[in-house]
């Protein structure tokens, strides 16, 4: 029984040696651990964000751990959890909306981790930074845009995007802005959530009412192609509205190319996703925080 009891001790010590020395050894490799979480992998904008985030942590010698929060705040706040219970180092997310994912961050906040939002903004000044493009300033130039085109007359019809994501209420605002202070009347403004399908499926319907059109916005590129869908299967020819979208993604260019989509805004997910990782990781090494807790990307409309 005694030499039970000392092989067990032996065993106890050994493993907890073991345990230690593995900690160490965790602890000093000096890899830095992000985790970075996003709307959905079904919006193109946010598969370029993230392949740009990866190919710009590999840059900085950091390891990204990456998730797809599936277009749902639920998932999204399970993954910043997840985060938290894994002791990354930072974490880089673009909440599904402005309140949904505002526990989860001041609980990572909280638990010592810093956290950088980006392209969507979270109600909570508490995050080290928001990196993201000047979303107001990007409706504002779609509407202008518009307003050239049809030369300040005319109709528009306005698909917004999820409620109350940061993104889609700055883009509405920032268009309704300028287009009430136009001579283009809004004929109707509905929520199509960002999606390519439903956009379809509301532009369908918004026909059979609003039968004359001049023009028609997109607050994503997967929405107004979702329009140009439903104008196609309508027998209206694209080509002879004005159409302007946002996200610059491949299809958008795609379409621009068919002659059926005029224009799209550029907000440049990657450099957004490349800024917010340098402030993290200056941050987690060196304790240095940015001058200013926002800082904004300007968009520009693209035509070709």
């Amino acid at each position: 029984m005694k030499k039970i009891i000392v092989l067990l001790m032996v065993f106890g010590l050994l493993g907890s040696l073991l345990f230690a020395a593995g900690q160490a050894e965790a602890a000093d490799d000096g890899k830095i651990t992000i985790g970075m979480t996003v709307p959905g992998l079904q919006f193109p904008f946010f598969v370029t964000m993230m392949d740009e985030a990866k190919a710009y942590a590999d840059e900085l010698g950091v390891e990204l751990i990456t998730h797809d929060s599936q277009n749902q705040s639920s998932v999204q706040m399970s993954a910043v959890e997840n985060f938290i219970a894994q002791k990354v180092d930072g974490i880089l997310i673009s909440p599904m909306t402005t309140d949904s994912l505002v526990p989860a961050i001041e609980a990572a906040l909280a638990a010592g981790i810093p956290v950088a939002t980006v392209d969507r903004k979270a109600n909570t000044d508490k995050v080290l930074i928001h990196v993201g493009a000047d979303n107001v300033e990007g409706g504002r130039a779609a509407a202008r845009y518009i307003i050239e085109q049809l030369g300040n007359k005319g109709t528009v019809i306005q698909l917004e995007g999820t409620p109350g994501a940061s993104a889609a209420l700055d883009r509405k605002a920032g268009f309704d802005e300028v287009i009430n202070a136009s001579n283009v009347k809004v004929l109707v403004s509905q929520e199509a959530d960002f999606s390519r399908a439903k956009a379809q499926s509301v532009m369908e319907n918004l026909m059979q009412v609003y039968t004359d059109f001049d023009a028609v916005f997109g607050a994503n590129d997967e929405m107004i192609i979702g329009a140009i869908e439903a104008m196609d299967s309508a027998g209206v020819d694209p080509a002879s509205k004005v159409t302007i979208g946002f996200d610059a993604t491949t299809d958008a260019f795609s379409y621009m190319e068919e002659g059926k989509l005029d224009a799209t805004i550029d907000q440049f997910p990657g450099r957004q996703a490349s800024r917010a990782l340098d402030v993290l990781v200056g941050y987690i090494k060196n304790g240095t925080k940015p001058a200013n807790a926002v800082e904004y990307i300007n968009p520009l409309p693209v035509t070709e």
